[in-house]
């Protein structure tokens, strides 16, 4: 008898976990529809497996330590109130929970998904900085508090705006010589800012730093200071070096967003070597070690830290927009040459995120004979460039690529 009853215990028991698992089921197809970046939400926000057995990670529990995967911790979701404020992020199950009970609202801002309060405005708020590792090629940024790291993001910098400036001017100088109308050229304009090519570069992270400062309550900036190459001449070394002028310009605008610290990069890796993290030397790799580490110790000398739990990074880089050229540098058969560039492509923006139903979410590139070419979120490669208008559906106007690099799966390295 005794054997009996406890068999149908087991069984009842049973029957409650598949039910509570069917219930859950239906409840992330609603949250799962629209992708992030190329992935629906349902990659992107960890899912708890559905089993016969009760899981740790089922509602609101934590899953304990040794069970987690070394270097993904847990992904957490930025949250603002109904004002718009940033507050304080949440787990992935808290912010489903919320969207479930109809208490906020899903949001994207540059493929990164988070959620606006519906019936709340102001909260209590933690220590938080946001670390920022300047780099010629990548870039790190690093937002966390004392004991959660709640986003790494490593950035393509802006490298081509240099070369562009100078093919423009010499291709303005080799008109003057050709039986054709051109510009006169402007002699001794008064010269003076910051070049071109510098102050995209400072642009470029000062775009960041807004768009994390409008998700997460960030209290303070730390910015590697790096310095230029010095001269031994006061006027140079104190404004003329374009690095210096550019830096200074983007140390006020931060300055605007919060506190701001400027340890120099031999503090860095005093910092880096009492916590024990490696640096990578490859510069190019979209790993943890190759920028993020410096930016995870500079955000670690405001708020704290010993060491980074979550090594997820969010991989972002400007889409390049070829301006509008006069023509194509090189003539066509016959010597046309044809017009060339802009931002426009037939009734599209280009940089649009758009759904086709072959390529799925790709961004607009140009156009030709009535057609559009379609890139890659992923890598910026081209897709195709016959596809037709009405089969694109245009999603919203979109100037990043942005990507979730997949978490690290049990015993692989996150170095």
């Amino acid at each position: 008898m005794p054997a009996r009853n406890k068999q149908d215990r087991e069984s009842g028991r049973e029957t409650r976990v598949r039910k509570l698992g069917s219930q859950e089921t239906g409840d992330r197809t609603e949250l799962s529809r629209l992708p992030v970046a190329g992935r629906s939400t349902s990659e992107v926000l960890h899912q708890p497996p559905i089993s016969a057995t009760a899981s740790p990670e089922v509602g609101n529990c934590r899953r304990p330590k040794g069970l987690r995967d070394p270097g993904n911790g847990i992904l957490y979701v930025p949250v603002v109130d109904r004002d718009g404020k940033p507050l304080m992020p949440c787990r992935a199950e808290r912010a489903r929970e919320l969207v479930r009970k109809g208490r906020a609202i899903r949001r994207f801002s540059r493929g990164l998904f988070y959620i606006r309060l519906k019936d709340r405005s102001g909260g209590q708020l933690q220590a938080v900085a946001c670390g920022v590792d300047p780099g010629s090629k990548r870039e790190g940024y690093t937002v966390k508090a004392k004991n959660r790291t709640f986003l790494n993001v490593q950035a393509n910098a802006v490298d081509w705006v240099k070369g562009a400036v100078k093919t423009r001017r010499e291709m303005r100088r080799t008109r003057r010589f050709r039986k054709t109308p051109y510009r006169a050229n402007r002699m001794n304009r008064a010269r003076g800012g910051v070049p071109p090519s510098t102050r995209v570069r400072w642009a470029w992270k000062l775009r960041i730093c807004r768009w994390i400062a409008g998700l997460y309550p960030v209290q303070t900036f730390v910015v590697e200071d790096i310095k230029a190459r010095t001269k031994g001449r006061r006027r140079w070394d104190a404004s003329f070096s374009p690095l210096e002028v550019g830096k200074r310009y983007f140390y006020n605008e931060v300055t605007q967003l919060g506190n701001l610290m400027t340890p120099s990069g031999w503090d860095t890796k005093q910092m880096r070597d009492k916590l024990g993290l490696k640096k990578t030397g490859g510069k190019l790799e979209e790993v943890f070690s190759a920028h993020c580490v410096d930016s995870w110790t500079l955000a670690s000398m405001a708020v704290g830290g010993t060491k980074p739990e979550n090594k997820r990074m969010f991989v972002m880089a400007p889409i390049r927009l070829h301006r509008r050229q006069l023509h194509r540098f090189q003539p066509d058969k016959g010597g046309v040459r044809h017009a060339y560039g802009g931002t426009r492509s037939l009734e599209f923006k280009r940089g649009s995120l758009v759904k086709h139903p072959k390529y799925g979410l790709a961004y607009i590139g140009g156009a030709a004979q009535g057609r559009v070419s379609l890139h890659s979120l992923g890598d910026g490669k081209r897709l195709c460039q016959n596809a037709k208008p009405s089969d694109c559906e245009v999603l919203a106007w979109n100037t990043w690529r942005t990507r979730l690099l997949p978490g690290l799966k049990s015993g692989v390295s996150a170095a």
